[in-house]
């Protein structure tokens, strides 16, 4: 049975993946949904209850009922390189590819429905904390005298984006930034804005979590940081990512945040305070785990192959994904 991964062409995380697929001999087709109607096409009956069909991307022809799994990793919007795109092709693109996948038994990295869901920040925070990771104290507001009464109760504050990149093409990242003592909270009547109380840390810490395996990964702080940069992705360390053993309590946080998030993938990001707390940022559903890799030498890549090369389930995976139990 095959692997599908839907992401897009430039994607050097999903090729550290495809290495180890092929090296144990298991069929791959990759593809961009953002490709059908032109290198990409699809055809389903439905019949005896079900859809059979297939996919074709370049050369390749692949059987949706002969799917064992789906990696969604970052895939572009359905057809939106077709000949003539329109937000109606990708409506009704979208909607034939993800229907007929959705009811195929393929296992699901992550099933569509619980990733989009899982994007949403104050669902993550609220989520988290039910499990038992803690949470930093966090506003989200578009009144300035609620942001400037908050910054009276916690004086040291980070602002971030509430969606995370800023949605230009490419998409660019846009990083948390320390709040100034002076700082004038008028401009948040423009827009939502995310203040969240900062947590003095000893390091950074990105926890992949692949299925029940828990890869996690520590980034020291540096002694005398410079007191702008508080975003790990930005902050010029030569520090390297260091492998870490998960706390116990932590582990089992977040496999309850995974099963009730639905989620067979996420990349989580902490930072651990001086007494060795994890307080919980955020939960990327299809973040990046490259970077951790080469520096730590973990096999992430090799587990996600592990994964997607198990065998499909009997049962078609419903909307919510398997074990949710958390009803938002």
């Amino acid at each position: 049975m095959t692997v599908l991964i839907l992401t897009c062409e430039e994607d050097v995380t999903t090729d550290m993946v495809v290495v180890h697929l092929n090296a144990a001999g298991v069929p791959v087709v990759r593809l961009d949904p953002a490709d059908l109607t032109a290198s990409v096409a699809l055809s389903g009956e439905f019949a005896h209850g079900s859809f059979r069909g297939h996919l074709s991307a370049g050369d390749r022809l692949v059987s949706i009922g002969g799917l064992r799994s789906v990696w969604v990793r970052r895939p572009g919007g359905a057809a939106t390189r077709a000949a003539e795109p329109s937000a109606w092709l990708t409506e009704e693109s979208g909607q034939a590819l993800y229907g007929m996948l959705r009811g195929c038994g393929a296992r699901w990295m992550n099933q569509p429905d619980a990733a989009h869901r899982a994007r949403y920040k104050p669902w993550q925070l609220r989520l988290a904390q039910r499990c038992g990771l803690p949470v930093p104290a966090t506003l989200i507001t578009t009144f300035p005298r609620a942001a400037r009464e908050f910054a009276e109760r916690y004086p040291d504050l980070v602002v971030k984006p509430v969606s995370g990149a800023h949605p230009q093409d490419p998409p660019r990242a846009v990083p948390a930034s320390r709040v100034p003592p002076e700082a004038d909270f008028s401009a948040v009547a423009h827009g939502p804005t995310l203040l969240q109380r900062r947590v003095a840390k000893r390091a950074d810490i990105r926890l992949t979590a692949v299925g029940d395996a828990l890869l996690a990964a520590r980034k020291t702080t540096l002694m005398e940081p410079d007191p702008a940069e508080v975003d790990v992705r930005f902050a010029a360390s030569p520090e390297p990512w260091r492998p870490a053993e998960v706390p116990p309590r932590v582990a089992d946080a977040v496999r309850a945040y995974l099963r009730a998030a639905g989620l067979a993938y996420g990349a989580l990001d902490f930072v651990e305070d001086g007494d060795g707390t994890w307080w919980f940022l955020e939960c990327n559903q299809s973040g990046q785990f490259g970077f951790v890799e080469v520096d730590t030498g973990q096999p992430i890549a090799r587990a996600i192959a592990d994964w997607l090369a198990r065998p499909a389930t009997e049962d078609p995976v419903d909307a919510g994904g398997p074990g949710t139990v958390f009803a938002g």
